[in-house]
């Protein structure tokens, strides 16, 4: 399979827009909303838009937006370096690969959302349920942390109303009718369940 040339060119143009502007939206940004930057869920939403406003075929999307996640790793780190002066040893550092590793899994599966979302079929409304259910999915772990010395109660209940206002916020976008809406919503109940069993997993929900 021959990669497409605009997705050779759009997804390392994406990636490294979506990772530099990231980090500008951590540091300058209130912490209630900042908190998206530093988020495997917003990536993975990131994603599934990617290949939901393209009109590629599943495996073009599927390898532009696991390309989109990792070129935005290092673009992150570069913009740490560029503007907080952070060590550039983070741009392949541990840490890195890991959020690397994520990023792929991370694209696979919510690019290959994003192209089942825009196609006609039983999958189409769980599909378009994704975005919502990983917010969600982040949402429980951050509320989890409620009792946490280590985390204020104000800032996780606060974040925790972003990550909902976002969720309800995509879904209306992505829907085309309300009863889409509606019923994605209702899918992406279930869905988050599940994405906070993978998300502890890993790396991301400790």
């Amino acid at each position: 399979m021959k990669i497409n040339r605009r997705i050779a060119v759009a997804a390392p143009i994406a990636g490294f827009a979506l990772g530099f502007l990231d980090f500008v939206w951590i540091k300058y940004l209130p912490s209630a909303v900042a908190g998206l930057g530093n988020s495997i869920a917003t990536w993975a939403v990131a994603a599934f838009l990617f290949t939901f406003c393209t009109r590629w075929s599943l495996p073009r999307s599927v390898i532009g937006a696991a390309v989109m996640l990792v070129v935005a790793v290092p673009s992150y780190y570069l913009a740490a370096a560029l503007i907080q002066h952070d060590a550039w040893s983070n741009l392949w550092g541990t840490v890195t690969f890991e959020w690397i590793g994520l990023g792929v899994i991370a694209g696979v599966v919510f690019g290959t959302g994003g192209v089942l979302a825009r196609t006609p079929g039983r999958l189409r409304l769980p599909a378009l349920a994704l975005p919502a259910a990983v917010l969600l999915a982040e949402m429980i772990i951050d509320l989890s942390r409620l009792g946490d010395p280590n985390h204020r109660p104000a800032e996780l209940v606060a974040y925790a109303i972003v990550l909902i206002v976002v969720a309800v916020l995509v879904t209306v976008t992505v829907g085309r009718t309300w009863r889409d809406r509606t019923l994605a919503a209702a899918y992406a109940v279930p869905l988050s369940a599940a994405g906070y069993v993978l998300m502890t997993a890993t790396a991301f929900g400790r």
